[in-house]
């Protein structure tokens, strides 16, 4: 399976260092695949499970947190907090680039920061963890003597895995202010929890306890005598092939859950969902159908940008829609054109400066169109594919008189 490098900034603004496993055909779906504590996205268990997924069908996103592995930044400085940011960011650079996160999985304590951070990425439609503990905190257990080093004088290195990390105060003191049971309580999407009944790091009583805080669709599935780390080949391809099969009853997403409580959009009713993500100063998650992407303002007028700003996606449409007429009428013709790519810019500009506008004061706006037709096309068929250009639905929309009829929903006037 194609698997390729990438970089994105993460929480504490270091670049973080990830893996995109792909199949050979257009994924199925997205996930993002957060790995257990100090470990890395190239443990046997995070590169076993992305792998099986891959084959089957599914494009995953594995990556290290701050601190960890191929990624920059000081581990000492993080905490669970920071982790879930960063997988947060890792799922951002996943919808921006490739495609909305509809699947995460979490191994371990990876598995705890995809439940804490489920609820901040709205297009994710179902959830998976492995050998995840209920409570955060479970972690400290493997700190021994340091624990209390750390508790004494804020600080201490402890063996983890063979290797010494660097930890602080303030990441104990996180963990202990995670509010786990609720968020599982509140997770509104399906889950699936994996756990080997003889773990010997975390107790498959750690299972029991996230399978009845969370509310149904639920399901729980033993890894049999695997091991913590999914170490064996076998155990952790068994685990992918358990979350792609489960996975493919909530799949293609049926759009993002609407944040009042509404039923999503059915594809192709022309409804569309656009509700802040709770996130950032003006992102907004959008679904259409099945389909989702987020919208935002670019970082100069103090946006994330972390997607196309609203004019962007007015010009988008009607670039769009103008590729698809012209493709729709050459095929009625029969006419040989290989390619159309549209270019698009919209502005505002002085109405004086506009010969055929009957606003003749103040500014309008202008949306410069380019039409590139590619093709063995004489100059004839060129031409009256520019005049089909204009009559696309989208241009004929933005021509004619248009009625927006706006009402408070009953959501917001509780």
């Amino acid at each position: 399976m194609p698997s390729q490098r990438i970089e994105f900034a993460g929480s504490q603004n270091s670049q973080l260092a990830g893996r995109l496993d792909t199949p050979e055909t257009a994924p199925r779906a997205w996930a993002v695949f957060a790995h257990c504590f100090t470990c890395s996205k190239d443990s046997k268990a995070a590169s076993f499970i992305a792998r099986g997924l891959a084959e089957a069908g599914f494009g995953v996103l594995r990556f290290d947190f701050t601190g960890l592995g191929g990624s920059g930044g000081d581990f000492a400085n993080t905490h669970f907090s920071s982790n879930v940011d960063d997988l947060v960011a890792a799922a951002d650079w996943l919808r921006a680039n490739h495609g909305a996160p509809a699947l995460l999985i979490g191994h371990s304590l990876g598995g705890a920061a995809v439940l804490a951070a489920a609820h901040r990425v709205t297009d994710c439609v179902a959830v998976a963890t492995l050998g995840a503990p209920f409570e955060p905190t479970h972690v400290t257990r493997q700190f021994a003597d340091g624990l209390k080093l750390i508790e004494a004088e804020g600080r201490a290195t402890v063996q983890l895995a063979g290797r010494p990390f660097t930890l602080r105060r303030e990441f104990v003191e996180d963990l202990a202010g995670q509010a786990q049971a609720r968020r599982i309580r509140e997770l509104h999407r399906p889950l699936l929890v994996l756990h080997a009944p003889l773990d010997t790091v975390v107790s498959v009583d750690s299972a029991r306890q996230i399978f009845e805080a969370a509310l149904h669709p639920k399901s729980f599935v033993s890894l049999d005598d695997a091991d913590h780390l999914l170490d064996n080949s076998a155990d952790a391809r068994y685990a992918a092939g358990v979350i792609a099969a489960w996975a493919q009853r909530y799949l293609p997403p049926a759009g993002l859950p609407d944040q009042a409580g509404a039923a999503p959009a059915a594809a192709g009713d022309g409804t569309v969902h656009v509700a802040e993500r709770g996130t950032g100063a003006f992102t907004v998650a959008i679904s259409a159908g099945r389909h989702t992407w987020l919208g935002d303002e670019p970082a100069g007028v103090g946006g994330d940008d972390l997607g196309p700003s609203p004019y962007d996606m007015l010009t988008a449409a009607l670039g769009a829609c103008t590729a698809m007429t012209l493709r729709m009428y050459a095929r009625q013709k029969q006419w040989p054109l290989d390619n159309v790519r549209v270019v698009l810019r919209h502005s505002k500009v002085h109405a004086s400066d506009c010969s055929s506008c009957e606003t003749v004061s103040g500014k309008i706006d202008r949306i410069e169109r380019v039409v590139h037709i590619e093709g063995a096309l004489d100059a004839e068929q060129r031409r009256r594919l520019l005049e089909i250009a204009d009559k696309c639905p989208v241009h004929r929309t933005l021509h004619s008189e248009v009625e927006v009829i706006t009402r408070l929903g009953e959501s917001a006037a509780q």
